[in-house]
């Protein structure tokens, strides 16, 4: 499998950790995202929104980051990561949710505004990362891991914004039990780090 990525997108990084995880051998393929490879004819083939990451297994192409961990999942019969069982299943669904909704408005798109310069409104990004951050460090407050009993690919969905939330001068300090399910995560076998930019918070 082929993985065509950039080292400081989440949503590369999501892809990326699962595959690592869940012990993929895979090649990763940066693109130069400055330099617009993202929008290079050949790019905009396999993915026509033009956005990382794109996943080519054997010609088989997915974009969109939860896409790349549900079709690995389904074709490798990884049911620990993504069950099948229904209970368990709409608990990953739901926090694919959060993380393409809520996350995605908050810790991501403060995180934008400062690492890529995007035109959000910080303020409100701040603010509405820390309202899912709330919500989220209650979830954890009795349990390990956010969707079961055991790691899932909807802790894998929401690590990569929520570990680097910082950088878009959102403040994790309150949240512990988000910090100890932080350090579960990077503890997990075949983890991968985040690249780190120091900006805002974490600078």
């Amino acid at each position: 499998m082929k993985l065509y990525y950039h080292p400081l997108s989440g949503h590369s990084h999501r892809a990326h950790l699962f595959l690592s995880l869940a012990g993929v051998k895979h090649e990763l393929v940066e693109m130069d995202l400055a330099k617009g490879a993202h929008k290079h004819p050949d790019f905009l083939n396999l993915n026509p929104f033009g956005q990382v990451p794109v996943l080519d297994d054997n010609g088989v192409i997915v974009s969109d980051s939860v896409g790349i961990i549900v079709y690995v999942a389904r074709k490798l019969g990884l049911t620990d990561w993504v069950p099948t069982e229904p209970k368990a299943a709409a608990a990953v669904q739901r926090w694919f949710s959060v993380a393409a909704g809520e996350i995605f408005n908050g810790p991501c798109a403060a995180r934008l505004v400062t690492v890529f310069g995007r035109d959000f409104d910080a303020r409100r990004a701040i603010a509405s990362a820390h309202g899912i951050l709330k919500l989220i460090d209650g979830e954890l407050a009795g349990r390990e891991w956010i969707a079961t009993d055991r790691p899932t690919a909807a802790d894998v969905a929401l690590y990569s914004y929520i570990s680097s939330a910082p950088e878009g001068n959102v403040d994790l300090a309150p949240y512990g039990h988000v910090n100890a399910w932080l350090r579960r995560v990077e503890a997990l076998p075949g983890f991968v780090p985040f690249q780190k930019t120091a900006i805002g918070l974490a600078a």
